[in-house]
């Protein structure tokens, strides 16, 4: 089967730096890959490249056989790749159902709003509770699920994710891991950009680890730490920012 998404050989930063150097990462339908690495490694610079928000000086981007190199973000989100910022990723002054109208401003006809809508519902019960609070109002888990339900109001065939668990608590973090969850489960595929190595491989098929603007290693998430030099390399990576605190690696 193909690829849904690939990047070839990236090369990418901001201004004339180049913080990312000749990485390469294919995404699979239905899928989750995490890209993971310390602090500084490259990873929201790779992500954003693939939509223009980080300047991509070598390499190649497809989605669905097709070349997209340079697309713009809202052709992108036309075409099917959501896409999740770490921060400012939502609208603080508008209600929760506000925000998911913001989400749907691509799809045409109230019936199909609405529909939507009753489906990001079903996915994202605690929102629906909700819905008339102001979205400002919310814990950071609260903002983070409803980012998350916002751009898949677009229905994306990918969802692009920077940081999604940063700054949130034991709880709230299992919480939208299991959104995740979910929402692989409904045929989207999801690329995770996450510095905390165990949460982001407990729920994906497959890990990238980025050091110094470089893939170190790649592989299966339940192989990543199969081996003891492999897991020997991750944990010689914890004084740099990954966070391997979890046992468990893949559920």
């Amino acid at each position: 089967m193909e690829p849904i998404l690939v990047a070839e050989n990236i090369n990418a930063g901001y201004g004339d730096a180049v913080i990312v150097h000749d990485v390469s990462v294919k995404v699979n339908e239905g899928e989750i890959v995490a890209i993971v690495g310390p602090n500084g490694s490259g990873k929201s610079t790779l992500l954003k490249s693939l939509l223009g928000f980080a300047k991509l000086f070598r390499g190649r981007v497809s989605y669905q056989g097709k070349d997209i190199t340079g697309i713009a973000c809202d052709r992108a989100v036309s075409l099917g790749i959501g896409y999740v910022p770490q921060t400012n990723n939502i609208f603080p002054n508008l209600t929760i159902s506000e925000n998911l109208d913001m989400g749907a401003y691509r799809t045409k006809g109230k019936a199909s709003i609405k529909a939507g809508m009753t489906e990001i519902y079903g996915m994202f019960p605690e929102l629906e509770a909700r819905k008339n609070a102001l979205a400002g109002n919310l814990s950071g888990g609260e903002r983070q699920m409803l980012a998350i339900a916002r751009a898949m109001m677009a229905q994306p065939r990918v969802l692009l994710l920077d940081e999604p668990l940063a700054s949130l608590s034991p709880k709230p973090a299992s919480a939208i891991l299991s959104k995740l969850d979910k929402i692989k489960g409904a045929g989207v595929a999801i690329v995770m950009v996450e510095q905390n190595v165990n949460k982001a491989l407990s729920v994906s098929n497959r890990g990238y680890v980025l050091v110094n603007g470089e893939c170190a290693m790649e592989g299966d998430a339940d192989s990543l730490f199969a081996e003891e030099s492999s897991r020997q390399r991750f944990l010689g990576l914890e004084t740099k920012g990954i966070d391997t605190s979890l046992p468990s690696v893949h559920n």
